[in-house]
């Protein structure tokens, strides 16, 4: 796959991410009642809920930032795989699991998106002489 390709699909990945998770974030700090109606049915409570929506609106802000910030984007990756999985077992857990379909698609968006930035920016590992 040429590089061309790869950020396309970084991009486009990255983008629909971007807005699913500003959406939640967004309805999370404005106190949707169907966002927040399913979130403490699910047991969380209401100070987690805008902990949550802040920290997706900043993770968003960082990862559409280009070729820059790239040690906290692995952080932001982390935590919306979190998200997504805590999600999904939440779901899995208190709802009819027709319910976790959402967790699992984007799932395989962030998990193709990730791929796809570590082939434009490879991790590169510094060897620590012990003086």
């Amino acid at each position: 796959m040429n590089t061309k390709t790869t950020k396309a699909i970084y991009w486009i990945g990255a983008i629909f991410i971007s807005l699913w998770f500003g959406a939640s974030g967004f309805f999370e700090l404005t106190k949707n009642p169907i966002v927040w109606d399913i979130t403490v049915q699910l047991g969380y409570p209401p100070h987690f809920i805008y902990i949550l929506g802040v920290a997706k609106l900043t993770g968003i802000i960082v990862l559409l930032t280009p070729d820059k910030l790239l040690r906290l984007k692995e952080w932001v990756f982390a935590g919306i795989f979190f998200d997504i999985i805590f999600a999904f077992f939440s779901k899995l857990s208190v709802l009819p699991p027709s319910a976790a379909i959402d967790a699992v698609v984007a799932f395989i968006i962030i998990s193709v998106t990730y791929v796809m930035f570590r082939k434009l920016y490879p991790a590169t590992y510094t060897r620590v002489s012990a003086n």
